[in-house]
């Protein structure tokens, strides 16, 4: 929840160009997600279906909102910014059919959207895991950039690139592997 909340926050901070709190922000989100991770795998009791729910949407939320605002600065270029949201719409289009697709008869709104119905799990590829490192480390060089004065470089060129071949790379294994990908929850 704190990653949803703090997403419109280092929006505003991009919008406005006060980088510097935003990538102090920007920080502050990716210790709560390391923590959230840490509690979740020690802690069998802290995990439940609307955590596993609420993560990936964090994380969707907040690269989507950073990759726009940073866009709307002229730090990350358009195409890219269009590949990665394009991606995650698809993404979450696919999530939802799954969803529908699971769900036993007969489907009510109120069962499709109880993050505690647990109908089935998506398995990132080893690719989609690389590439979302890949995405939040071009935010922090891109937050950096103005800070430290290196926005024109190419070294943060060269990772745009990277950046759209991981994307690229990750929206074609979760083609390739599809079913393979999605693990349905029998007996729910």
């Amino acid at each position: 929840m704190t990653r949803i909340g703090l997403a419109p926050v280092l929006g505003y901070l991009i919008l406005e160009e006060d980088f510097n709190i935003a990538l102090g922000v920007f920080a502050l989100a990716g210790l709560t997600d390391l923590l959230d991770g840490f509690i979740a795998r020690n802690w069998a009791n802290q995990k439940s279906a609307l955590g596993s729910a609420l993560d990936p949407l964090a994380d969707k939320v907040l690269i989507s909102i950073l990759y726009i605002s940073l866009t709307y600065a002229d730090l990350i270029p358009v195409p890219l910014t269009y590949m990665i949201i394009s991606r995650d719409v698809m993404l979450i289009a696919a999530v939802f059919y799954v969803r529908y697709r699971t769900l036993p008869t007969p489907r009510t709104l109120a069962k499709y959207f109880n993050p505690c119905y647990a109908t089935a799990r998506l398995k990132p590829t080893f690719i989609s895991k690389v590439n979302t490192a890949v995405q939040l480390i071009l935010v922090a060089a891109s937050l950096a950039a103005p800070v430290f004065n290196y926005a024109d470089s190419i070294y943060l060129q060269i990772l745009w690139c990277c950046t759209a071949f991981t994307t690229a790379a990750s929206a074609y294994s979760y083609y390739h592997y599809g079913r393979k990908t999605v693990q349905v929850i029998k007996g729910k």
